[in-house]
């Protein structure tokens, strides 16, 4: 029992530290994108853009963040619904709300949770991201998100928190950007949808990578 107390006062010595060490290397902060969201491509190579969404006030109240995208996409693989929130500091309590909270409170239940790698053939490069199965109802949906910084893609929370202590100490920097695609999941065809995700985020990331800032 010592012992587990000796630890849980040096873990909370250590994150009052590392909050400490953030609120003081990020003070004054303020990243702009590299162009507004708004401006993003209509079409990421075969994928048009088919409708634009708006999010409404009171959740952009309690979102916060400094830019939003809201859009559906379709191609010959399918249609994609693309969400981007971007924050130009956190440092204010400005913070990507996750989906791991936000579907469940809008009544959607997780029925399948991990990670997938990502190749992006143009960067030459892979990403992690995460994949999530979600159902309400009758509807079925798959979902891919991660955090996107000025240096890398996270897919875990945890490490997003810790790199964000990071690059505040380092680089005086804590911007980041929630990125999320939904595609719908027809019956039991998850491995379809996934494979549309996959196809879409191919081709909207180098995209992304040109509006976030460097």
């Amino acid at each position: 029992m010592a012992l587990r107390t000796k630890y849980a006062r040096i873990l909370t010595i250590v994150l009052l530290i590392q909050a400490a060490l953030f609120y003081t290397a990020s003070h004054g902060e303020s990243i702009p994108l590299a162009s507004p969201l708004d401006a993003f491509p209509s079409q990421v190579g075969d994928w048009r853009l088919t409708s634009v969404g708006v999010i409404p006030q009171d959740d952009l109240a309690v979102l916060r963040a400094d830019d939003t995208l809201l859009r559906t996409y379709d191609s010959k693989y399918g249609g994609a619904n693309l969400y981007i929130a971007f924050f130009k500091t956190q440092r204010t309590g400005q913070t990507p709300h996750s989906p791991k909270n936000c579907l469940p409170g809008a009544g959607w239940s997780p029925t399948a949770t991990g990670y997938i790698d990502v190749p992006i053939p143009s960067r030459n490069e892979t990403i992690q991201v995460n994949r999530y199965i979600v159902s309400k109802g009758d509807q079925k949906s798959l979902v891919l998100y991660w955090y996107q910084t000025q240096r890398r893609v996270i897919a875990n929370e945890f490490a997003a928190k810790f790199w964000l202590v990071a690059d505040s100490v380092r680089n005086h920097r804590s911007d980041t950007a929630l990125v999320r695609v939904v595609v719908p999941v027809n019956g039991d065809h998850d491995d379809a949808a996934t494979k549309t995700g996959i196809a879409f985020v191919q081709a909207m990331y180098p995209a992304l990578r040109a509006y976030l800032p460097g």
